[in-house]
This record gives structure tokens, C-alpha cells and sequence, in this order.
């Protein structure tokens, strides 16, 4: 039932701010407090009013007419457009009837001032019209009829100022109705921005925990492997599979354990430092654990990388090395790292980094597919560089990603 009420207010094309309202407790609560405070007012301004015109005395007729439209204005949240133009009814009545000028015009503006900031802009602009131009009927043409008697027809100029006391009226409602739209826009861009952020979080805390699992669970397994094969022949070698498989699930609960930490204590700075390139050599000796002969070269003069590219740096090699392991039938990697330099000649400007394996894919292809390749996408897209995953002019399988290296990071 709520999603048909979403959608009807939706389709018909009503402000954000007016939906937001419907939902809330507020906006449905009647507004009596404000309205007895508005009838007082009405009523004794009135009579305070109608001692100093010579027009009909007020009776029992006049104040069912001066309650009339304050107990219209309890519907104004509800249904404004009906208060509005029962307010305007009940005000061309009173004025008919010739009873003494005052505070019954009060109702009016509020009762189109609630409509206007509901949205109900035209039938608003329309119902104080209507009572413009019933008020120059009334005193131009039907006041030779009705009460009292010997009146005479009133000056152009007073419904000059009349006039343009309805089009201040209606400017300050628009004006009002614009600044809370702008309101609700902004608290709707807050609120989704507030999301892709809390989105963008778990994609990361997502990748950094495929990164990690993938890569240690490749290495336990091959090791569990290679111990179960060797545990009758060689006990020796077994006992140094199990050490491997021990020393890669500790590290791997390590990891874990740090990603989960900011999910436990969001904003607060990670007690462990974030993985990098400084860490190559103990993703080079678990994949020789693995059975993977992994060389590493370096092109230019290598130099300390921000905080993000070395992250995502150390992820994308990481995440290359299983996907040599888990898909490929060579057991040999080459890793190259080529830092080139800018202009200024402070510091390198582009991260260039290659894995490449001889092959061939044991598995229908070299780790082609799958999430890691999205994760590695991910990672250099953040950073704004790009990244190539396929077949090598050797028959391998390799992985080209161009890393920019700026003081300035995307989230």
C-alpha cells in the first residue's frame, strides 16, 4: 500500500518535499494550536474593527461565518486546496452580507499560503482570484442589493492596493514553497550521497576481503596438496607445507582481521599500516611456497608511492600471482615495475605494472574472468588509470595496469 502512494505521488509530478511530508507524523497532525490563536485574533479583531464602519452589525450569523473559515484552516495540511476555497467562500459570504471589514482576510492568506507550499500552486493562484474579483462584484455591481442599505460603490484605487496585496500574498507562498524544495533537494542529495558512500565502503572492505582470502585459501591449497602427497614419501617436505599453510592462514587472519576493524570503529585510524609494495618479497616467497618461481624486475628508479597506489599496486600483483596459481599450468611469473618520472624530475609520475605467465590456462583460460579482474579494475579506476587483462605475445596470460601517481586520490 505505501509503494502505491509513492508511485501515485510520483506520477503526478508533486514536489519532493510534498512527499517526504506525507509520510512523516507532522504533516498529518491537525494544527489547532495555531488555529484557536488565529480564530481570537479573527474574532476580536473584528469586533474591535466593525465599532469605527458604517456597515451591518455583527450577530449570530456574522460569528458562525468568523468561525467558519479559522475551523477550515484545521484541513489545511490534509487538504489544502478544499480549505482554501472554503475559506474563500465563507469570506465572499461575509463580505455579501455586509458586515464590517477586519481580520477575516487573515484566513485567506494563511489558507493560501498552506496551499501554495503543498504544491497546489494554480488552484491557490485561483481561489484568490476568485475572491478579488467576487470583492469587485460585490462592491462595483451588488452593492445597490444587499446590506446595508444606502451603500455606495467603492473607489478603484482601494482594489488597486487589494490587487496588489494578493500578489505580494502569492509571492511570499512561492517564495516559501522554492526555498523548501531546495531544502528537500538538498537533504535527497545529502541522503544519496550518504548511501554511494556507505556503497563505496563495503565494495572496498568486499574487494580487500576477496584480495586477501583468495590469495591466502590458493596458497593453503596447494600446500595442503602438496603435504597430503608427500606426507608417506617425504615427511620433511610435508612438514614444510604445513609451515607454509600455517604462516599463510596467520597472515591472512591478520588481514581480516584489520579489514573488519573498520567496520567496528568507523573513522578511526587502522592500528595496522595498509599492505604495499614493500611487501613484495613476502608475496614472492608465498607463491614459491606454492610452487611458483616468481621474478621481479624494476624499470627506472623506484621511489615511495602514495598511500592508495601502493595499496592498490600491492592488491593487483597479489591478486595476479593467484590467478597464476589457481589457473595456469606454467610455474613461473614475471612481475615488472616501471616508475616513470615527471616533468619536474621530483618524483615518479606513472606507475607501470606487468604479470606475466608462460601458460598455458588450466582451466578453460589464465584468469580471464571472474571477480578478481573486476576488483583490479576497480582499484585503478579509483586511482584513474587503467588496466589490460588477456592473452601475452607469449602464449601466457598477462596483466597491464598503468597506475597515475598524484597527491590526490578518488575515494
Amino acid at each position: 500500500m505505501e509503494d502505491q502512494h509513492t508511485s501515485r505521488d510520483q506520477g503526478s509530478g508533486r514536489p519532493a518535499f510534498l512527499r517526504a511530508r506525507r509520510t512523516g507524523g507532522r504533516a498529518r497532525r491537525v494544527p489547532w494550536p495555531s488555529t484557536l490563536l488565529l480564530t481570537v485574533l479573527v474574532v476580536v479583531g473584528t469586533v474591535f474593527a466593525g465599532r469605527h464602519q458604517h456597515r451591518a452589525g455583527l450577530d449570530v450569523y456574522a460569528f458562525l461565518l468568523l468561525l467558519a473559515g479559522p475551523a477550515l484552516l484545521l484541513f489545511r495540511r490534509r487538504h489544502p486546496v478544499v480549505a482554501v476555497y472554503g475559506v474563500v467562500a465563507t469570506t465572499l459570504v461575509y463580505l455579501g452580507a455586509g458586515y464590517p471589514y477586519g481580520p477575516v482576510f487573515v484566513t485567506v492568506v494563511v489558507a493560501a499560503f498552506a496551499a501554495i507550499a503543498a504544491g497546489h500552486r494554480y488552484p491557490a493562484w485561483g481561489a484568490v482570484g476568485l475572491l478579488w474579483a467576487g470583492h469587485v462584484l460585490l462592491t462595483h455591481w451588488l452593492y445597490r442589493w444587499l446590506p446595508p442599505s444606502g451603500d455606495h460603490a467603492a473607489p478603484w484605487g482601494q482594489e488597486v492596493v487589494i490587487a496588489a496585496w494578493v500578489a505580494a500574498v502569492c509571492a511570499a507562498a512561492e517564495l516559501l514553497r522554492v526555498r523548501r524544495e531546495q531544502w528537500a533537494k538538498e537533504a535527497a542529495e545529502r541522503e544519496a550521497a550518504e548511501r554511494r558512500r556507505t556503497d563505496e565502503e563495503r565494495m572496498r572492505i568486499a574487494r580487500e576481503l576477496h584480495d586477501v582470502l583468495a590469495h591466502s585459501i590458493s596458497v593453503i591449497n596447494v600446500q595442503a596438496g602438496v603435504g597430503l602427497a608427500l606426507l608417506d614419501a617425504d615427511p620433511e617436505q610435508a612438514r614444510s607445507a604445513l609451515t607454509t599453510i600455517k604462516a599463510a592462514s596467520k597472515e591472512a587472519l591478520g588481514e581480516v582481521r584489520q579489514v573488519l576493524d573498520t567496520l567496528r570503529t568507523p573513522g578511526d585510524a587502522p592500528r595496522a599500516p595498509a599492505p604495499g609494495l614493500d611487501r613484495l618479497p613476502e608475496l614472492v616467497e608465498q607463491a614459491a611456497g606454492a610452487g611458483l618461481t616468481v621474478e621481479v624486475r624494476r624499470e627506472g628508479e623506484a621511489a615511495r608511492l602514495p598511500p592508495g597506489a601502493d595499496l592498490a599496486a600491492f592488491r593487483i600483483i597479489q591478486e595476479a600471482l593467484t590467478n597464476v596459481v589457481r589457473h595456469s599450468g606454467s610455474r613461473t611469473a614475471r612481475i615488472t615495475l616501471g616508475y616513470e618520472r615527471g616533468t619536474s624530475g621530483r618524483g615518479p609520475r606513472l606507475l607501470r605494472l606487468r604479470v606475466d605467465d608462460a601458460g598455458p590456462a588450466t582451466h578453460g583460460d589464465a584468469g580471464g574472468g571472474g571477480n578478481g579482474l573486476v576488483g583490479m579494475r576497480e582499484r585503478t579506476a579509483a586511482l584513474g588509470g587503467t588496466i589490460e587483462a588477456g592473452p601475452g605475445p607469449d602464449g601466457g596470460f598477462r596483466v597491464h595496469a598503468t597506475i597515475p601517481l598524484t597527491t590526490e586520490e578518488t575515494p
